[in-house]
């Protein structure tokens, strides 16, 4: 028994041996996992330090700001004219050339101002012909007074000298008083006849006078009838609204049927044609920035490619001076804020179709060579 006792014992020493010394092995053994997750890390370490130092490099170059969007005139197309809406030829968003027809109106009341108008030019046209048709015959008339002054004046003359003959002659006893005074009597309806001539003359002068006066007249009220057709033709043509140059057109608003008034916005039209970049850049970055200086952009949309541009201006004051409401320092609540200034950016690459108003960029200014 104390035999099997002590090699019971013996044997139990051994194999908690044994265990101790694998247990010791397996502790101080290196795991593989170990291994992998410390290459990670200094490969980690590697890239961010050589990032940091490229983004050191960058900053160094280069002046970069997000807050920045892309820019178009973005118009409101009104109408000159109200009534109400025939017909609507644009839908939402859709693209529209110069000229294309986007709305037109019930043109009929303007329709019928306009046949009102030419029919006054053509009465007043009328009257004209009418007056300068009486020129014509009061400068006839003029000629035929001045051959009834040549004739009255000739028989004039000749009652004058048969006064004289015949006064003579009853001197000389060789003729009565009674043949006189028919002599005298004849004189007298002679001059009373070439009197009413020269008078007939200067009566068609006058004459030609007030209708060559009137004339003017009714050319001045002509002038002011044709601005009134014009004016007509103008507002006719204001019933059909069209497209004031190629864009995208904005959201639609107004139906058929709807009463407008004039100068009343119907809808927006996007200029797609002219598009640029307003960066605003903190005012500490702008120091050294000039006209014509390289622009690199991304757009957050296609962020695969890289737009070239160029400053085309720099604002005069910071965009919180040009809001509605300019904050007023003098009240004494005063935190500093750093300002942004607005620059303006134009886009030198070809291709900007998918570029659209409003959206975000990220713009990068090459920093002036010293």
């Amino acid at each position: 028994m104390p035999s099997q006792f002590t090699t019971v014992c013996f044997m139990r020493r051994v194999n908690y041996n044994l265990i101790t010394m694998k247990t010791t092995q397996s502790s101080g053994a290196t795991h593989p996992g170990n291994i992998f997750i410390t290459i990670v890390a200094i490969i980690a370490v590697i890239g961010g330090v050589f990032y940091f130092f490229n983004y050191l490099m960058y900053s160094k170059h280069n002046i970069e700001t997000n807050d920045a969007q892309v820019e178009s005139y973005i118009n409101p197309i009104s109408a000159r004219t109200g009534g109400y809406i025939q017909k609507v030829y644009f839908d939402e968003y859709q693209v529209v050339q110069t000229g294309d027809t986007l709305v037109t109106l019930d043109n009929r009341e303007n329709e019928a101002k306009l046949m009102e108008a030419q029919a006054a030019v053509d009465d007043a046209n009328a009257q004209l012909v009418y007056l300068q048709a009486g020129i014509k015959a009061s400068q006839t008339a003029t000629s035929v007074n001045k051959d009834q002054i040549s004739g009255a004046q000739a028989r004039f003359v000749q009652q004058q000298l048969d006064i004289k003959r015949y006064q003579n002659l009853v001197k000389e006893e060789a003729a009565t008083g009674a043949d006189l005074e028919q002599v005298q009597a004849k004189h007298d309806v002679a001059q009373s006849d070439y009197n009413a001539a020269r008078n007939g003359l200067q009566t068609s002068l006058s004459r030609i006078d007030e209708l060559k006066t009137r004339i003017a007249i009714l050319k001045a009220d002509l002038k002011k009838k044709e601005a009134g057709l014009a004016i007509a033709r103008l507002n006719l043509s204001y019933t059909v609204i069209r497209a004031p140059y190629s864009g995208r057109m904005g959201k639609k608003n107004i139906l058929e049927g709807q009463q407008i008034q004039a100068g009343q916005p119907l809808v927006n039209i996007v200029n797609e044609s002219s598009k640029w970049v307003t960066a605003n850049f903190k005012e500490t970055q702008v120091d050294g920035m000039y006209i014509g200086q390289p622009v690199q952009i991304s757009v957050d949309a296609t962020s695969n490619r890289v737009y070239r541009g160029r400053i085309t201006a720099i604002a005069g004051s910071t965009g919180a001076k040009a809001s509605l409401l300019p904050p007023d320092n003098s009240t004494g609540n005063f935190v500093k804020i750093i300002q942004r200034v607005p620059v303006k950016i134009s886009l030198d690459t070809a291709g900007t179709k998918d570029i659209i108003a409003g959206m975000n960029v990220l713009v990068a200014v090459e920093r002036k060579k010293s």
